[in-house]
């Protein structure tokens, strides 16, 4: 059993009497229309649920869902948002998130399972998905058109193993991926089985074709490259989970620069770098004061970073944290695997939101 498993499982019969019905709140008490994110969650018995979360951190509803989810991704020009199972995932839902009423459930194809992540075209008519195909345990992007009831309609075979979360560039025609390099197959649920040969990177594919553009290694063949944000100006910044031996800390942040196609790793001061317990588990960045927030559930922390420069700026204390995203505040907004939404002004996070409900490590905003 990993850490945050054991954690959820020692709070089982704590009472969520703080929490809402699996319909939501009474329409007197807040407007859905309000909700501005949305995140997976388990609540202590371990059901699966989709939250929508309003901008003071309440929640607002909370839909079931038959799986655990993951991250998600919101459809330009319409009121959805499509949220994804957790890997090996079977399934997406599309969430009409004003609504907080599930409007399609789409099973993945056979011989696929999916990573947890998509991202849409511009016009909101293509949803790109990352999967894989087990029998051979290729990288896929699987694309459905929204336009048509989220028919599949192509298919994407790419040079690697295990792609995970996959953001469109500000070019409208790129698609950034975070290759994992990890081989996995539902039979054996979430076990990773080429540890010894992984080969992950940093993507970028034409979205038209797939082809892809450019490729970037990470410096150690076990680091598996997961989570990524790209900003406005084109600059992504990659999260990595070592796989290697735990005693060594390598750089677990990438910075690419998509316009040079110059890329570089990140080093933090040794016992930073020490504190994240070599794992990275989301990545958000706020183009408005140019910061990156990196979490590390593992090492109780999330790590502020000059997005243009790479140089640290601070670090914010909260144990178990998952998810972030900026609150377009010049702050960001946190949930932790152990309960709670916290707002964060650089160094300083205070606790909005006080439900033992177990966030899962992305947030979506609407």
């Amino acid at each position: 059993m990993n850490r945050r498993a054991f954690l959820r499982a020692s709070i089982v019969g704590i009472g969520t009497t703080t929490v809402l019905s699996s319909i939501g709140l009474p329409a007197f008490a807040v407007s859905r229309s309000s909700v501005v994110s949305l995140s997976a969650m388990d609540d202590a018995k371990g059901r699966h649920f989709i939250a929508g979360i309003n901008r003071q951190g309440a929640i607002v509803y909370r839909v079931p869902v038959p799986e655990q989810g993951h991250g998600g991704c919101r459809r330009p020009f319409a009121d959805e948002v499509v949220m994804f199972s957790k890997r090996p995932g079977h399934s997406f839902q599309v969430i009409d998130f004003r609504a907080g009423r599930i409007i399609r459930q789409v099973d993945t194809v056979k011989d696929h399972h999916f990573y947890g992540h998509g991202s849409f075209s511009p016009d909101g008519d293509l949803l790109y998905v990352t999967a894989n195909h087990y029998p051979s345990g290729g990288g896929r992007i699987l694309v459905y058109d929204a336009s048509r009831d989220y028919q599949r309609v192509g298919n994407f075979e790419l040079d690697g193993i295990g792609p995970h979360e996959i953001r469109l560039h500000p070019d409208g025609n790129t698609l950034v991926v975070a290759l994992g390099g990890i081989l996995t197959h539902p039979d054996y649920d979430r076990l990773k089985l080429n540890i010894p040969d992984m080969q992950p990177a940093l993507l970028l594919i034409d979205r038209e074709s797939g082809r892809i553009l450019q490729r970037h290694e990470p410096s150690h063949h076990q680091l598996s490259c997961r989570h990524l944000d790209v900003s406005k100006e084109g600059i992504v910044v990659a999260g990595y989970q070592f796989e290697g031996p735990e005693w060594e800390t390598p750089p677990l942040i990438a910075r690419l620069d998509t316009r040079t196609a110059t890329f570089a790793e990140i080093v933090l001061p040794d016992k930073q770098q020490e504190r994240l317990h070599n794992y990275i588990a989301s990545v958000a960045l706020d183009s408005t004061s140019h910061i990156a927030a990196l979490t590390a559930p593992r090492g109780n922390r999330a790590i502020l970073l000059n997005y243009l420069s790479g140089q640290h700026i601070d670090t914010v204390e909260i144990a178990d944290v998952a998810g972030a995203l900026t609150d377009q505040q010049q702050g960001f907004i946190f949930t932790s695997g152990l309960g709670g939404i916290y707002r964060s002004r650089q160094s300083n996070a205070v606790r909005i939101e006080n439900s033992e409900m177990l966030w899962d490590n992305h947030l979506t905003s609407t």
